[in-house]
């Protein structure tokens, strides 16, 4: 019985899959053959040798292909006695390899040092097998790395949610579906980065160091500058940085970082995750969300090949144009109120409990304002939907609507329920900035964790004049989410946080 057929979770029989793997490495090195030689003389990938071998076929179908060197991971052996083959996978395919006892000659005895999970080479021509199989046709093998831990067993796939997370390697060696989703959201990352590029926006980095926070309502994570002896935290969103380059007069920048929440885990929340922001001089929220549209439907196409995509049991459709309702009518179509009419937080309370809504202890109005469009209005939100015009209590740094000063000129994009996307037009006068973020301190004295902080410097930059802008705000990981029909957050990250087992 091989080892990739008993449960390896057995630690005892792990010990002894392990003891049995080391004891080949050592006889390996024993006659002269490292087990972890320094380089491979692999010549191609085996995707691009079965390219080679079809674009041989259908110029000479009566001769053998090309030699080449391949080098991959053993998926699969089995050995016929005078005869084996061997299941050579690499990152762009899997291939066979036929090997003989009479082509090896005296390294056929290599063959029995090979196990699953195992790095070989394997050099000779390309043939089709009698089973019409592209194949590599061996002259030579030799080891690459020898694995001393067996792969997880593939024909059932990793099941384990935990293992999958925490030992990532794993996940992907077993699961090709978990491979190709980490693989789709590179390219979702890279396509936005295309279009913004093509957009004319200039690409920036700013600090993840901050002496203060700012640009979001959340808790940030503490850290400590020991060559300056001074606090730092974390960034909690990449706004106030790229609102200092507008200041500075470039007109249109962005950038795609990681943000770090001091906050809980969820389906749809990791507390470090990636965020695209952009900022750009001259537009307001409406020319924001066109450009959301555009960008949209884009990456979707580049990603999928089409605007629908898949979604539970539905599919999303990002053909412009979106959806769009303000804030108002949204909750008065959900709730049936008007939420203007429940200015305080005792009155906001009571609309929560008539909406069998829970209360978040200590919350202010606008925490409380925020659980009840959660609960009531986003799970309606299932297309793109632009919901617009926020209440001014929880948009501190968003301009005031023209029609009603308790709004403000913000949208959030959700789709699949789910918060998407976040947009402002940006408040730049800094005597009102000043005033708002005075009462986040107000707010965060009364026991909000996670009201905004005051950016002396961020306020002082606005003092010399920043232009009419339109910022943008919006999940890398949740756009991955949607364009891959996956139902939570650590499905598209490779290394989500993770509790520390304990020793």
């Amino acid at each position: 019985m091989t080892d990739s057929q008993q449960p390896v979770s057995d630690t005892r029989y792990l010990r002894e899959i392990m003891a049995d793997r080391q004891a080949k490495a050592t006889s390996l090195r024993a006659i002269g053959v490292d087990p972890y030689p320094q380089r491979t003389s692999r010549t191609h990938t085996i995707g691009e040798a079965i390219s080679l071998f079809a674009a041989h076929e259908a110029e000479s179908p009566e001769t053998d292909g090309p030699t080449v060197t391949l080098g991959g991971r053993v998926a699969a052996i089995r050995n016929m006695g005078r005869i084996a083959f061997v299941d050579l996978e690499d990152d762009s395919g899997l291939i066979q390899v036929l090997a003989s006892k009479r082509a090896l000659s005296e390294s056929w005895a290599l063959l029995d040092t090979f196990d699953l999970g195992d790095f070989l080479e394997a050099t000779g021509p390309l043939i089709r097998s009698r089973r019409g199989e592209i194949s590599v046709q061996a002259d030579s093998v030799a080891m690459l790395s020898k694995s001393l831990r067996p792969p997880p067993e593939k024909y059932h796939g990793l099941q384990d949610v935990e293992t999958r997370y925490r030992q990532r390697y794993l996940d992907l060696i077993a699961n090709h579906e978990a491979k190709e989703v980490l693989r789709t959201r590179s390219r979702v990352v890279s396509a936005v980065r295309r279009f913004m590029d093509d957009r004319g926006f200039l690409e920036v980095e700013t600090p993840v160091l901050q002496s203060e926070a700012g640009g979001a309502a959340a808790r940030p994570f503490l850290t400590h500058f020991n060559a300056l002896d001074e606090p730092r935290q974390l960034r909690i969103a990449l706004e106030l940085h790229l609102k200092r380059l507008i200041v500075g007069g470039f007109d249109s920048v962005y950038e795609i970082g990681r943000i770090f929440r001091n906050e809980g885990f969820g389906n749809r929340w990791n507390p470090e995750f990636t965020m695209l922001e952009s900022y750009e001089a001259y537009t307001d929220y409406h020319g924001v969300a066109e450009m959301v549209e555009a960008l949209l439907a884009y990456v979707s196409e580049e990603v999928t090949g089409s605007t629908k995509v898949p979604w539970r049991d539905g599919e999303i459709d990002f053909t412009p144009p979106f959806e769009r309702i303000t804030m108002v009518d949204a909750v008065r179509e959900h709730v049936g109120v008007d939420f203007r009419e429940y200015p305080t937080v005792e009155l906001m309370e009571g609309l929560l409990r008539e909406n069998g809504v829970g209360i978040p202890p200590d919350a202010g109005w606008g925490k409380l304002f925020d659980e009840l469009v959660s609960e009531r209005v986003e799970p309606h939100l299932q297309q793109p939907t632009f919901l617009l015009d926020y209440p001014l209590a929880i948009s501190p740094l968003a301009k005031r609507t023209e029609y009603d000063d308790t709004l403000v000129e913000r949208f959030e994009l959700f789709v699949g329920g789910w918060e998407l996307a976040n947009a402002y037009t940006e408040l730049n006068d800094p005597v009102d900035q000043r005033e708002r973020f005075e009462e986040q301190l107000r707010l965060k004295a009364a026991g909000d964790d996670e009201a905004e902080l005051l950016d002396e410097d961020f306020i002082v930059a606005l003092e010399h004049g920043m232009p009419p802008t339109g910022g943008l705000g919006m999940g890398m990981d949740r756009l991955a989410m949607l364009l891959t029909n996956s139902q939570s957050i650590r499905d598209v990250i490779l290394f989500p946080q993770m509790r520390k087992l304990s020793d």
